[in-house]
């Protein structure tokens, strides 16, 4: 069968594919455009798997809240650049991972790409031609409590809190809170001991320095474990809206408490590797790349 311009347009529109791309798999299919489709999916996959080694600190967060507060849930999906981050399709992509998970409650991500998820990843990452990584999800479900949500305009950093009682708007402020000055723990008592052991011994010896008094170098260490724990816990950190409030009193007055929040930023803890540009483009051209 001759393939013509009509099928080409009509491959291209239901792939996302280049002209070429299309006209060359269409020419090898005999005009089938079923087949074509068939095997433009398995070169996809094979692409797919040459750019999975490639770095992605970019991305975007998604979450989504019930409205009664029930279920919250918030997910990182990752690409190579700032500029495909922007693409439409992936915009869509992260929209589908971020349903999943919040009608499902899967956050095991082996499990939540085994399925049609994984197979439009691949499917991106041949459109797109950046490498794709859904990172990281997390899903609340409340019993009793309520959850809100805080999402930043540049869709990078994000948090999800429960509160004991519902009040939106308090939930909403203290999600922007943890979502902008990113505590560890809820309460002090939170602290893993390992933690609290390892920023005594540094204070010790930051203060041992000093020359002063074993008494007074106590004294010291001690002063800065309590302005540590000060800092990382929720309830005792200033109120990011207000430095005179404290997020516990705020919580206080509203007979209310934090049961647990999670915080989002994307591409925290991925390590850059740094590249030589011109290398890259040369290893392009010469089809290494």
């Amino acid at each position: 069968m001759a393939v013509t311009a009509a099928m080409v347009k009509e491959l291209r529109e239901r792939t996302g594919l280049g002209m070429m791309d299309c006209k060359k798999a269409l020419t090898e299919a005999g005009g089938d455009m079923e087949l074509a489709i068939e095997e433009l999916r398995k070169r996809s996959a094979l692409k797919a798997a040459k750019k999975a080694g490639r770095t992605t600190a970019d991305g975007l967060l998604g979450v989504k809240v019930a409205d009664d507060g029930s279920r919250g849930a918030l997910i990182e999906v990752n690409i190579e650049t700032d500029f495909a981050a922007k693409n439409d399709k992936f915009i869509d992509f992260v929209d589908a991972v971020l349903n999943q998970v919040f009608d499902s409650g899967v956050t095991d991500l082996e499990t939540l790409m085994a399925g049609e998820l994984g197979e439009a990843r691949a499917t991106l990452v041949q459109e797109i031609g950046e490498n794709i990584n859904v990172r990281r999800a997390e899903c609340f479900i409340s019993d009793g409590g309520s959850i809100s949500s805080y999402l930043h305009s540049d869709k990078r950093k994000a948090a999800l809190v429960e509160l004991a009682k519902a009040n939106d708007e308090l939930g909403r402020d203290i999600a922007m809170h943890v979502t902008a000055i990113a505590p560890m723990v809820v309460e002090s008592s939170e602290v893993a001991a390992d933690v609290l052991s390892k920023e005594r011994e540094i204070y010790t010896s930051q203060a041992a320095d000093s020359g002063k008094p074993p008494e007074i170098v106590e004294k010291m260490v001690e002063g800065r474990v309590r302005k540590f724990l000060q800092e990382i816990s929720l309830v005792d950190q200033a109120f990011v809206k207000d430095g005179n409030t404290s997020v516990g009193k705020l919580l206080a007055e509203d007979g209310n408490s934090a049961l647990r929040f999670v915080r989002f930023e994307v591409g925290e803890g991925i390590e850059v590797e740094a590249t030589d540009f011109a290398a890259e483009v040369a290893a392009q051209i010469s089809g290494e790349a």
